[in-house]
């Protein structure tokens, strides 16, 4: 029996980006190519096999609480990048600006993949999905610094579109250009999710 299913479409990398330190600005700065390891992506302010545990885990730990790092790595997709400017009424949607690492191409409604989705790149470096990356106030900032007034609109019209968080399966290396295969797992919805 199967566990996991191959979607019909086959994404591209288009861009690599680190941030080196999120308390200065989340802004990442894109590289042409990583080296990604059971820790993510090396010198990345959220890189590490632990975090402490952060206001998005209010009813499970105590903020600082040592926890797995499933939020190593953010995916933003490119459509959604576009959906996300034209809904703002600006003409680019910069990744970097959302602090994001990876920028796939080709993957309808990235952000909508499942937990547990496998992104399978060129060199069989594989990222495991972890939840949807909500959209928070800090890419609303550096919207404003480059288009003044635009930025207020974000957090509403990037929910659902904002990428996802995702941690290393697989070491390997990523480069812009690489293919990248999608998995998912086949798993019903639980029913007290259909009825939410």
């Amino acid at each position: 029996m199967k566990n996991f299913s191959q979607m019909p479409f086959q994404g591209t990398v288009r861009a690599l980006l680190t941030c080196a330190d999120s308390t200065q600005s989340i802004e990442s700065i894109p590289v042409d190519q990583v080296e990604a390891t059971y820790a993510g992506f090396p010198g990345d302010t959220h890189s590490g096999l632990t975090r402490a545990a952060c206001t998005r885990f209010p009813y499970l730990y105590a903020e600082g609480t040592e926890i797995k790092n499933t939020r190593q790595l953010t995916v933003i997709g490119s459509e959604e990048l576009a959906e996300i400017a034209s809904a703002l009424d600006i003409e680019t949607l910069q990744p970097g600006w959302l602090g994001a690492n990876i920028e796939l191409e080709g993957i309808p409604s990235l952000t909508l993949l499942p937990p547990g989705s496998r992104l399978v790149f060129s060199s069989k470096a594989t990222l495991v999905v972890d939840i949807e990356n909500r959209p928070c106030v800090y890419p609303a900032q550096i919207i404003d610094q480059h288009y003044p007034g635009k930025g207020r609109k974000f957090v509403k019209q990037a929910m659902h579109r904002r990428g996802i968080t995702a941690w290393v399966e697989r070491e390997g290396s990523m480069q812009c250009g690489d293919t990248v295969d999608v998995f998912f797992p086949e798993q019903p919805l639980h029913p007290l999710q259909k009825q939410l």
